[in-house]
């Protein structure tokens, strides 16, 4: 008989024995708990989860701030403010930031080979120079305006652009998540999505995690490494306190997990497990995580501002800014578009 108590403020140790004979044990892991533990109903044990705080690196004030990407060629993170209509460039170790506009919300900006950007604007893809020059539109693929908006995006590991759409209400599954191979062809992988958001391959390019957001789940789908379809979907977690959002994985194979409405980044182990919660203070709703930095074991976190009232606003006074954490473990460097505006 397995009794398990599973504690979130908790440190790891020992209890004394209650008065009713009942040994208390708590450990960092289920892995870590004895066999015994797991055959002797007298015995109850609560797995107990690391936790850290990340610091505020950047006030930026975004109303949508989403969308971190490492330049790991010029050491900047990028991001995206969805409703400010900007795309931000910051440079931690100078300190220095700039950004440029863009002409409507745009859900994600990539990089390219060639060193150029790729933004998911609006309902449509457009290359642009490092600081919004030399837009480029690439013709022949437009969502449905009216009705949806890009959101979350990355390059998957063959370098082609996995990007989705969200009703822009909120309310109906009317998005899909595309991928915008390098000869600019487009081709849908999931349909019926409500707010697509985290995506993040296995290091073996097997799996694809992913998230929409309604669902409060985490999905895995194979991933077909020639024509990249997808099959076999499946859940790995169930978010219980507040909603997924963007996410990450590391180089343990572990997953970061932004959580909107709940002020934290969640690790989880592959198997679904909760390893460790960072959290994210007077940050306001938490939207997306990305490794950068010169070892690649910094996370960056973006914050949102929307839809907060100004009582919430007031108790998370740095909504919409950048944070960061150091990690105890390493990122991969993002994947680079194979395409340009020749293609």
């Amino acid at each position: 008989m397995l009794n398990r108590i599973t504690s979130l403020n908790l440190a790891a140790t020992v209890c004394p024995h209650s008065p009713y004979g009942i040994t208390v044990v708590r450990y960092p892991s289920l892995e870590s708990v004895p066999r015994e533990f797991h055959d002797d109903p007298s015995r109850i044990f609560a797995v107990t989860v690391a936790q850290s705080q990340a610091a505020r690196v950047l006030a930026v004030g975004a109303i949508l701030g989403e969308g971190p990407v490492w330049d790991e060629r010029e050491q900047e993170l990028l991001f995206v403010d969805i409703f400010g209509e900007r795309v931000h460039r910051f440079h931690p170790t100078t300190g220095e930031h700039s950004w440029f506009g863009t002409d409507g919300p745009t859900g994600a900006v990539v990089l390219t080979e060639e060193g150029q950007l790729l933004l998911a604007l609006h309902d449509r893809f457009v290359y642009s120079g490092r600081s919004g020059e030399n837009q480029v539109v690439i013709e022949g693929f437009q969502a449905d305006g009216a009705l949806l908006r890009f959101n979350d995006g990355k390059v998957d590991p063959w370098g082609r652009f996995v990007v989705g759409t969200v009703d822009r209400k909120e309310a109906r599954p009317n998005g899909t998540l595309y991928m915008l191979s390098a000869d600019h062809s487009v081709i849908s992988l999931v349909e019926k999505v409500t707010v697509s958001n985290g995506l993040a391959w296995t290091a073996d390019r097997t799996t694809l995690y992913y998230i929409d957001t309604p669902t409060r789940r985490v999905d895995a789908f194979d991933v077909d490494p020639d024509i990249g379809t997808l099959s076999a979907r499946r859940t790995v977690v169930e978010v219980r306190d507040g909603k997924p959002d963007g996410m990450t994985i590391d180089d343990e194979g572990c997953l970061w997990v932004a959580i909107w409405d709940g002020g934290r980044v969640d690790r989880y182990a592959p198997s679904g497990e909760l390893l460790e919660i960072l959290r994210v203070p007077e940050g306001g709703r938490v939207t997306s995580v990305a490794f950068g930095g010169p070892t690649m074991s910094t996370l960056f976190v973006t914050t949102t501002r929307a839809w907060l009232s100004d009582d919430e606003l007031a108790h998370a006074p740095h909504a919409g800014d950048l944070f960061a954490f150091e990690a105890p473990v390493t990122g991969p460097p993002g994947n680079r578009f194979q395409g340009s505006p020749a293609s």
